[in-house]
C-alpha cells in the first residue's frame, strides 16, 4: 500500500514537472521490492529493479537541466516521429521479449502477456517522461487500460483502485503537458 501510494505521489509530481518525481519513484520501487521479496515474488523484485534503474536515469536527465522551462521545471514537448517509432518499436519488441520470458518461467508472472505489456509500457512511459515527452501520458493511459481491469479481475482491489486514480491523474497530466506545449507559440503570437 505504501509503495503504491508513493507511486501516486510520484505521478502527481511528474504532472507538476517537479524533479522530486524521480526520488519518489525510486522510493516507491525500493518499498515494492521489499513487498515482493517478502511475498517471494522474484519476478516483481526484478521488475522493480529495472524500474529503479530507469528512475535513476530519469532523475539524471532532469537534473542536467538542459530542458528547463522558464519556471525552472522541465520543459515538455511532443516527440518527433522518429522518437515515436522508437518508443512504439521498443514497446512491441519489449513486450514480446518479456512476455516470452514470463511464459518460459511461469514463476515470474501469474499473467505473462498482460504483465509484460504493463511492465514494458511502464518502462516506455518512464523513458518518455525522462525526455519530457507528452507521449509519456499516452503510454501511461495504455498501461492503465489493461492494468485496471486486470487488477480488479485478479482480486487486487487496492491495486485496481490505485490504477483508477492513476487513470484520472494521467488524464489531467496529459491535458496540462499538452497545453504547455502550446504556451510558447501562444506567447509569441501575443507579442
Amino acid at each position: 500500500m505504501i509503495g503504491n501510494t508513493i507511486g501516486l505521489i510520484a505521478l502527481a509530481l511528474g504532472w507538476r514537472r517537479s524533479i522530486l518525481t524521480w526520488p519518489a519513484q525510486l522510493l516507491s520501487g525500493v518499498i515494492l521490492i521489499a513487498a515482493y521479496a517478502s511475498a517471494h515474488l522474484s519476478g516483481g523484485v526484478g521488475k522493480q529493479l529495472l524500474v529503479i534503474g530507469v528512475a535513476a536515469w530519469g532523475w539524471h536527465q532532469w537534473s542536467r537541466g538542459r530542458q528547463q522551462a522558464q519556471d525552472g521545471s522541465i520543459a515538455v514537448r511532443f516527440a518527433s516521429w522518429k522518437e515515436r517509432g522508437l518508443l512504439l518499436g521498443g514497446a512491441v519488441l519489449g513486450t514480446l521479449a518479456v512476455g516470452g520470458l514470463f511464459t518460459l518461467y511461469p514463476a515470474l508472472s501469474w499473467s505473462p502477456w498482460a504483465d509484460a505489456y504493463i511492465f514494458v509500457g511502464t518502462l516506455v512511459a518512464m523513458v518518455a517522461q525522462a525526455r519530457g515527452l507528452v507521449e509519456f501520458w499516452f503510454a501511461w493511459l495504455l498501461v492503465d487500460l489493461v492494468g485496471v481491469p486486470l487488477a480488479f479481475s485478479s482480486g487486487l482491489a487496492f491495486s485496481g483502485l490505485v490504477y483508477v486514480i492513476y487513470f484520472a491523474l494521467v488524464l489531467w497530466g496529459m491535458r496540462d503537458w499538452w497545453l504547455r506545449t502550446r504556451t510558447p507559440a501562444l506567447e509569441g503570437a501575443l507579442t
